[in-house]
């Protein structure tokens, strides 16, 4: 059976912001393992269009697309296309979750929810011939779960070809999150075994890691397990958590023992009572300058993520929020336009209220203001979020910002790695058409590494090793 992988490019990808470094950095990891389920005689291929073209001439056995909300057109367009060719067509993802009914008008299937279980069903009724208009999970478990086709995957293509996911949805409930209503009708939150996780990681090559998780920190036991079981591996990771599980001091502490250097943390607002009402009850903004301190006392750079258009928001959260993250030293932020993703609770309650006020798709993107505020218009929306990302990342803020660290060290380390991240994009454009991120990963880890830092890949090698006698 000859199958192919694609994941469609995001509209927001082929716009005037496009930022080639951007769409460069994580392969698709979740096409990769949906690959791992093949048979071994059976031909795959994956195909991400963010780093290199389509090609809709061939004949392949199955099409397996996986949907974004503004790669909804694109994903669409592709998938008739093969139909009209008499290609099988399967469609699934977060928007296929969200929308089943309009994504089952352009595929011959539909997977919902996560597709662990589901996946593997639909595979083995579709070599009988069999298949079935719609397949969800029917259990919510990482028990079995294949190793990703990393074989599949162009490396050199990216920037972060060590990326990995030991976890599977987040244990808290905010009513703007499209991980919640992916996860709906089971666990919303649930993580692979100890064991296949680090046989994964000793499998990647190179020093540095990427989770994906949308909180490693989530399950507290499992992370502890984890972290311990990497020290000593000699890796530097990036991730993501809640301001919450940063404050718990020894989760924290194993996490940096392990190599974490970068923590991507969802501060959202700075108005607590904005996050009650959208039901992020685990920020407390008076632990905010707390969790920053931690993070950066331990050598842990952050990329801090920020909403605005929440309903208490005016016209001076925009610089009120940039100030705050340029004052405590943050690194690098990751703005965002309040966005009721379809499925979402918010998506239901400002539908039910007559506040969304436009439905295409291509404008989901965190960029377009799609709803009616009770104190901001949809330009002021817009402006305000362009002049945060311009006010954050001037060169004199930089400075400034990176002034917030105790050494001359750290303060070197913030500017090398804001302005690598932000103020290059001709050069990343350049490698990236030479196809030579390669060459950037060495300085990428010695800039996350930092100085005096140096572990040796010893010691929780005897665990690895037994797991893989065992695995033959």
């Amino acid at each position: 059976m000859v199958v192919k992988f694609i994941l469609p490019a995001l509209i927001e990808a082929k716009e005037r912001f496009w930022r080639s470094i951007k769409y460069s950095l994580f392969p698709p990891l979740g096409l990769a393992t949906l690959a791992g389920y093949l048979a071994d005689d059976d031909i795959a291929e994956i195909i991400d269009e963010h780093v290199e073209e389509l090609d809709t001439d061939d004949h392949p056995d199955l099409v397996a697309i996986e949907v974004y909300i503004t790669s909804a057109k694109r994903a669409y367009k592709i998938a008739d296309k093969y139909r009209a060719k008499g290609v099988y067509v399967v469609l699934g993802g977060l928007h296929v979750t969200a929308l089943p009914e309009e994504a089952a008008r352009h595929a011959d299937t539909i997977v919902t929810g996560p597709a662990e279980e589901a996946w593997p069903r639909f595979l083995a009724d579709f070599r009988k011939g069999k298949a079935e208009k719609l397949y969800s999970s029917n259990t919510r478990t990482l028990a079995g779960l294949p190793l990703p086709r990393r074989d599949l995957i162009a490396k050199e293509r990216y920037l972060v070809p060590n990326s990995i996911v030991v976890s599977r949805g987040c244990p808290h409930g905010c009513d703007f999150c499209y991980s919640n209503s992916f996860f709906r009708g089971g666990k919303h939150f649930y993580t692979a075994t100890l064991d296949r996780c680090l046989v994964e990681i000793d499998r990647l090559s190179g020093r540095h890691l990427f989770f994906l998780d949308d909180n490693i920190f989530g399950d507290r036991e499992f992370a502890l397990e984890l972290f311990a079981s990497m020290k000593g591996m000699g890796r530097v990771w990036q991730g993501a958590a809640t301001v919450k599980s940063i404050l718990d001091d020894k989760l924290l502490d194993a996490a940096v023992q392990s190599g974490l250097r970068s923590l991507f943390v969802g501060f959202e607002s700075l108005n607590e009572q904005s996050l009650l009402k959208h039901g992020k009850k685990h920020n407390r903004v008076g632990d905010y300058d707390r969790a920053v301190s931690m993070l950066h006392k331990r050598g842990v750079m952050i990329n801090g993520s920020f909403v605005f258009g929440l309903d208490a928001d005016d016209k001076t959260v925009f610089k009120a929020t940039s100030e705050w993250a340029i004052s405590c030293g943050i690194e690098t932020s990751t703005f965002h336009i309040l966005t009721p993703y379809p499925g979402t609770d918010l998506f239901n309650r400002y539908l039910k209220s007559q506040r969304i006020m436009d439905f295409d798709w291509d404008k989901y993107d965190t960029r377009h203001a799609i709803f009616t505020h009770p104190f901001l218009s949809k330009d002021e929306l817009e402006e305000g979020y362009w002049k945060a990302y311009e006010y954050f990342y001037k060169w004199s803020n930089i400075l400034r910002s990176s002034m917030s660290h105790e050494t001359f060290t750290k303060r070197l380390r913030h500017i090398a790695y804001v302005g690598a991240w932000k103020k290059i994009d001709p050069w990343w454009a350049m490698i990236i058409r030479l196809k030579q991120l390669k060459l950037a990963v060495p300085p990428l880890e010695q800039l996350l590494q930092g100085k005096g830092r140096q572990n040796q890949r010893k010691g929780a090698r005897t665990r690895v090793s037994a797991l893989h006698d065992a695995a033959g």
